[in-house]
């Protein structure tokens, strides 16, 4: 039986303890918030991500639910499919593991994608979930908040809200003004939870725009 790469190097280990959770252990974790997981829009932060195996699993689980509600309608299936992708954020430090979960996300979207739809998918759709992908997968250092490389800067998060049937309303964060107020260090990110939820100002807002063309607002 083929056992499950759970290091990629002992040298990785040493310099970032880079450890990567088995299947098994992610499903059982995520049992445990089960109703959250099948929440089309429920978000989800993993601030050490890696190549996404908490992630992935978590968009399967929301993905089953979107085909299962909104299989037989493309246009549904595609809108629900980018507030699935919206919904899900991570940081790493390390900049293969962003890249690689990027890719692995988009793969459980497109693959569920081409097997309904086949050759009426839309580049259109591939696009829009590709750049909240970008977004919303961040090379960065979740104990410093700053990105990694060149021109480190303060990490943010975009919040994606849809607005009606076809429009998404995009506010930028700052992930240090997120965690500084108590009230929040316990609740989801962006949180929609009530009154009682301390949540600062947007550092930026977008107009709305399609959920097909998101990347258009300016």
């Amino acid at each position: 039986m083929d056992q499950e790469k759970l290091v990629v190097s002992k040298k990785r280990v040493a310099d970032h303890g880079e450890v990567y959770t088995a299947k098994r252990e992610v499903n059982a974790m995520l049992d445990l918030v089960k109703q959250e997981t099948e929440r089309i829009d429920s978000r989800f932060l993993e601030p050490a991500c890696g190549d996404g195996n908490f992630l992935a699993e978590v968009l399967e689980r929301k993905f089953c639910i979107v085909k299962n509600r909104y299989g037989k309608n493309q246009p549904e299936f595609e809108r629900y499919a980018v507030v699935a992708v919206s919904s899900l954020y991570g940081i790493d430090i390390l900049e293969d593991n962003v890249s690689k979960c990027r890719e692995r996300l988009f793969r459980v979207f497109d693959d569920r994608y081409i097997e309904l739809y086949g050759d009426k998918t839309k580049e259109e759709c591939r696009n829009s979930v590709k750049y909240l992908l970008e977004r919303n997968i961040i090379w960065g250092d979740a104990l410093t908040l700053n990105t990694v490389g060149k021109n480190s800067k303060p990490i943010v998060f975009s919040e994606w809200s849809p607005v009606n049937s076809t429009m998404i309303k995009r506010r930028d964060f700052s992930f240090r003004e997120l965690l500084s107020h108590a009230a929040i260090k316990e609740l989801p990110l962006f949180s929609d939870l009530g009154e009682d939820v301390f949540i600062p100002d947007p550092v930026k807002e977008y107009p709305v725009a399609h959920f097909l063309r998101i990347s258009d607002a300016k």
